[in-house]
């Protein structure tokens, strides 16, 4: 059994349930731990975002969250990808950036974002090395700089790598067998750094290694750049860099995206990921101390091939925390405790479950070795408001050398170790392609891993393929996101039994099986495997996405029927003649909605609640249909209830707004301190409010404001912030209960309103709510599913035994009546469960028009 650690990593709190429910947006603190350490953890969206106030309020500007719906990302080849025929080194000169006085980086001594192009420009000077590429922009609008390191290669020799490349992916098999390519195929390791903008010094130190290993002339520094190709992401998050916040510019911390991939900056990395395919990945974070060094806690994502995985990412950890303690930094002299490794020194609460984060996401895409590395002295937050400066740059600097400690020492271990990580790397694409069955871990099948007991097994069983019949918009999303994470999708030219024309099939015999399964699949409920969990434990696009994925068991795939794609068949249509009927059931539905209305087109809603759209606008919804990529059919229905144009004004999270905004709406974001400082409500026509906004904390002249709007025009409202404002508003006569504050997963519900009509059968939760003793003119639009709601995900009661499933079970989830809908799930959380985003959609369209009826 594993040793209990007597350490607590801070920043990734071990939360229990005894912790007494508070409000939704409440931040869950630790104990203060040693010198440096981070005595604020990080545990849901709300408390992540520096974009938010104490209460969770985003304003977070229109302009970027354009810029990151409208830029699809990297194509193939921008970063060096398949269509990248040049040699090394790819040497350009960047334009400098203006002088930037208020980068928060420069109090610290570090590097700030501005100085970066000149630096970059230096270091391809020193020699034939460096080479320096844009892998896109933040969604601030900065370049995000990838840098290579590795020995010249002419384009012929650049050709030859790619195609080694491409056959350790798409034919694991051979490459297994190839002396030539065991011989010369470059060993791909990647540098992550800053992807939370407030933890600086990995920018630092990856500058710093990237000078010496230009200039090195020692044969380890020869042999290893002719060995390997090294990439480093110089930052990840410059808006976060320059403002000092965690998040990027549209309030979102990219180490939560991968699986959404929202984000221009998460798609940027995505594409590295893909184009360079790392055997080895480090991600610089902080601040934990000691240094933490993955692996992780249990449970480990059950989609893994995690014997491959745990061998050589322990190994590294056990490689790199040797070189950070042999810095001789002390606590008693530096405030720097010894590192640790969570998997060996602590029993749970820094997991790998999701794939959410940088390291285990990379693992879906070859990564044999990654780490997420918690630098130790805390400079960010509190501190960097509160110390002095030359305390701040002293710790600075112990941190930046602890990170070039980290990275060489990396470096060192993919030289020595080359040959295993790159044919283990080849194993977990073989396993893949060929449908081998995963190996459990042990201590027979990892040797060397100290501890591994049955706490640490998580295998999963694959199916033999999925199907996404046909459908509209939600399942070309889910194709194209599949195809975007190079998932290989393939579409049926004729039918076969249990595979109608037109449908998309995922073969799980790909060597990317686990990222497949880990996107599609329902996944679990671990509830009883552990008591916390660190961030999400429940994410399924098959479910929450709104397209029907319906997994094969076994069998034999018809395959002279499919033919691979390479991206989602349209779906834009417009009937020509009659009037067009729109469903909304999709946000992109809803989003082409708002365009119309936005144009002034008259339209209505049909008793089913689809958007009638008179024919007269044909025109203009062929232009919706092109720029949305939805169907607008023919229809006799004529449309009782005019939809009107909707302003909203929304105090809500980050990933809220952006999921808004995705849906086309005009959003103005608001929140306790705006509405106290004047705030005209004739800019707007109903109120959403989710975190930030607390009625009590109003000063009087506000509060009537706002009391006087919701009487002539309505709330949503979401969570316990939503349902506090409800009752303190008088608007809708019912009790909201909270579970337990950090249960969170996909949970079954029953759809019985006309706003969920349509509706996935299963909703996200993250400390969920429900609805009880309903007033007169309460309608219950949905509902917990009776049983254990929990499809997967964590969900446990509290220490009283109150707060669980079971209290939630059969329960109302969303309620709508005169004045308000509330919601009790996460409909619209960090901008994921598509599928369910008509739902607030909907709220939206009707809360207006429904007082405006009422009250006239």
């Amino acid at each position: 059994m594993r040793t209990k650690g007597t350490r607590t990593a801070a920043a990734r709190p071990v939360l229990t349930t005894a912790l007494a429910l508070t409000s939704a947006s409440a931040l869950l603190l630790a104990a203060p731990g040693p010198a440096g350490a981070d005595p604020a953890p990080v545990t849901r969206e709300a408390a992540e975002s520096p974009a938010l106030d104490r209460q969770g309020a985003a304003e977070s500007p229109q302009s970027a969250a354009r810029r990151a719906l409208t830029d699809p990302g990297p194509g193939p080849g921008l970063t060096g990808g398949a269509h990248d025929a040049r040699g090394y080194p790819r040497e350009q000169t960047l334009t400098p950036d203006p002088e930037n006085p208020a980068d928060k980086s420069l109090k610290l001594g570090l590097t700030p974002y501005h100085a970066i192009a000149d630096r970059l420009n230096a270091l391809q000077a020193l020699g034939d090395r460096v080479s320096v590429e844009i892998a896109g922009r933040s969604a601030g609008g900065h370049r995000l700089y990838l840098v290579t390191v590795t020995a010249p290669e002419t384009a012929a020799q650049a050709r030859a790598q790619h195609r080694m490349r491409d056959l350790i992916e798409r034919a694991p098999a051979t490459a297994a067998k190839d002396p030539w390519l065991k011989k010369a195929y470059k060993t791909p390791v990647f540098f992550n750094n800053n992807i939370h903008g407030n933890e600086w010094e990995g920018t630092d130190a990856a500058l710093r290694v990237i000078e010496h290993l230009a200039t090195a002339k020692d044969d380890r520094t020869r042999d290893l750049l002719a060995h390997s190709r090294l990439y480093f992401n110089v930052t990840a998050n410059p808006d976060g860099r320059i403002a000092g916040t965690r998040a990027n510019a549209n309030g979102f911390d990219l180490n939560r995206d991968f699986v959404t991939a929202s984000q221009p900056e998460t798609r940027a990395m995505r594409q590295i990921m893909l184009d360079k395919q790392p055997a080895v990945l480090v991600d610089l974070h902080g601040y934990v101390n000691g240094t933490l060094i993955e692996p992780t806690t249990p449970p480990h994502g059950e989609n893994y091939e995690y014997d491959l995985f745990l061998k050589n990412t322990y190994a590294n950890a056990l490689t790199m925390e040797a070189a950070v303690n042999g810095l001789g930094l002390t606590a008693e002299k530096d405030g720097v405790q010894p590192a640790q490794i969570p998997f060996r020194d602590q029993e749970e609460g820094w997991d790998d479950w999701p794939p959410v984060f940088t390291p285990q996401y990379a693992a879906y895409h070859g990564a044999v070795a990654a780490h997420t590395v918690e630098i130790p002295l805390r400079v960010n937050n509190a501190s960097y408001d509160t110390l002095p400066v030359s305390e701040l740059r002293r710790r600075s600097a112990v941190n930046t050398d602890i990170a070039e400690a980290v990275m060489t020492a990396t470096l060192d271990h993919v030289r020595r170790h080359r040959a295993g990580l790159l044919a283990d790397q080849i194993e977990v694409f073989r396993r893949g392609a060929t449908g081998a069955p995963q190996v459990p871990v042990s201590a027979e099948t990892v040797p060397g891993v100290p501890g591994i007991g049955p706490e640490d097994v998580y295998t999963t069983t694959f199916p033999r393929a999925y199907v996404l019949p046909p459908g509209g918009p939600a399942t070309a999303r889910l194709v194209d996101h599949l195809l975007a994470n190079d998932i290989r999708v393939t579409r049926v030219a004729h039918p076969a039994p249990g595979y109608p024309k037109g449908a998309y099939v995922v073969d799980m015999r790909q060597p990317k099986r686990g990222l497949a399964n880990a996107l599609l699949a329902d996944g679990r409920d671990i509830s009883d495997k552990v008591s916390v969990m660190y961030d999400i434990s429940g994410w399924s696009l098959g479910r929450l996405w709104g397209a029907t994925v319906r997994p094969v068991p076994d069998g034999t795939l018809p395959h002279s029927a499919l033919r691979p794609v390479r991206a989602a068949a349209p779906v834009a249509h417009v009937a020509p003649r009659g009037d067009l009927r729109l469903r909304l059931d999709d946000p992109r539905e809803i989003a082409a909605l708002n365009s119309l209305l936005r144009q002034g087109v008259r339209v209505r809603q049909s008793a089913d609640g689809a958007a009638i759209v008179p024919g007269s606008a044909r025109r203009r919804a062929a232009e919706a249909a092109r720029t949305y990529d939805v169907a607008f059919d023919r229809t006799t229905q004529r449309g009782t209830t005019p939809l009107e144009r909707v302003r909203v004004a929304a105090a809500a999270t980050p990933g809220e707004l952006f999921a808004l905004r995705e849906m086309n709406f005009e959003v103005t974001p608001v929140s306790t301190a705006v509405l106290n400082a004047g705030f005209d409500w004739s800019r707007v026509d109903v109120l959403f409010v989710s975190a930030g906004l607390d009625r009590d904390a109003l000063n009087e002249p506000a509060r009537h404001a706002l009391d006087t709007f919701l009487d002539g025009h309505g709330l949503v409202g979401r969570g316990a912030a939503g349902a506090e404002l409800n009752a303190d508003a008088g608007l809708l006569a019912v009790k909201a209960l909270r579970g337990n504050e950090d249960a969170n997963g996909v949970v079954r519900v029953a759809n019985t309103g006309p706003l969920t009509r349509g509706a996935p059968a299963h909703g996200f939760v993250y400390a969920p709510l429900w609805f009880t003793d309903l007033g007169p003119g309460v309608r219950v639009e949905q509902s917990y599913a009776t049983g254990n709601p929990l499809l997967s995900g964590h969900w446990r009661p509290a220490a009283d035994g109150t707060g669980g499933p079971a209290d939630a079970a059969g329960r109302a989830s969303v309620v709508s009546g005169s004045g308000a809908v509330l919601f009790g799930t996460e409909p619209l959380f960090r901008a994921h469960p598509k599928g369910e985003f008509p739902q607030v959609g909907r709220a939206l369209l009707t809360m207006p028009r429904t007082q405006v009826e009422e009250s006239g």
